[in-house]
């Protein structure tokens, strides 16, 4: 693989992230840099990984994950984006809510894991041609890093305009993302 097929590959394997981010920034309260850039951080380290491991496990089992893995992220997405909407129907709580457990570390990687499944399908393929893994994954990586902090400061934006239904939103986009990345298997 050439350089600039490499850098187009690490963009593609980051818009579906992309698009979450903006879902998760937009159900955050005000974001700052600061959180966009530790969940590009998060998303970018997982979506890094996700083709390394999908590579060593294309040099011995392949047709079993190209089988699922549509359906898997199909699924998790599904599960996150009306657990996003249900949120969002829910009237205004009390007491205040504990951002720090709702977009918290695990709820970003189970995001950004939900999202990398493609990446991991990617690294498959790519155990059968000759392509340098690790350059490959890190671009990816940096690609994801980018591209998730620039979403979730859009969602910024988003969350600012729409106000509490922003998480309804959110969650509208990111059961997108997995209908898309469903057709896309199922049509392909």
């Amino acid at each position: 693989m050439n350089p600039v097929s490499i850098l187009l590959l690490g963009f593609a394997m980051s818009t579906d992230a992309f698009a979450a981010a903006i879902g998760k920034g937009a159900a955050m309260t005000r974001p700052r840099l600061i959180q966009a850039l530790r969940a590009g951080a998060i998303f970018g380290v997982i979506e890094a990984i996700t083709p390394v491991v999908g590579w060593l496990l294309g040099k011995g089992a392949s047709r079993y994950i190209e089988v699922w893995d549509h359906w898997i992220a199909f699924g998790l997405l599904l599960a996150l984006g009306l657990h996003m909407i249900w949120n969002g129907l829910k009237p205004e709580p009390d007491e205040p809510v504990d951002e720090a457990k709702r977009h918290g570390f695990a709820a970003l990687a189970i995001t950004g894991l939900s999202t990398s499944i493609d990446a991991l399908a990617v690294g498959v393929g790519l155990a059968f041609v000759d392509t340098p893994i690790v350059v490959v994954a890190v671009v990816i990586g940096l690609c994801t890093f980018a591209m998730v902090t620039l979403g979730i400061m859009l969602g910024r934006v988003l969350g600012e305009v729409v106000g509490k239904r922003a998480e309804m939103i959110g969650g509208f986009i990111l059961i997108g993302v997995g209908a898309v990345i469903l057709y896309e298997h199922l049509a392909g």
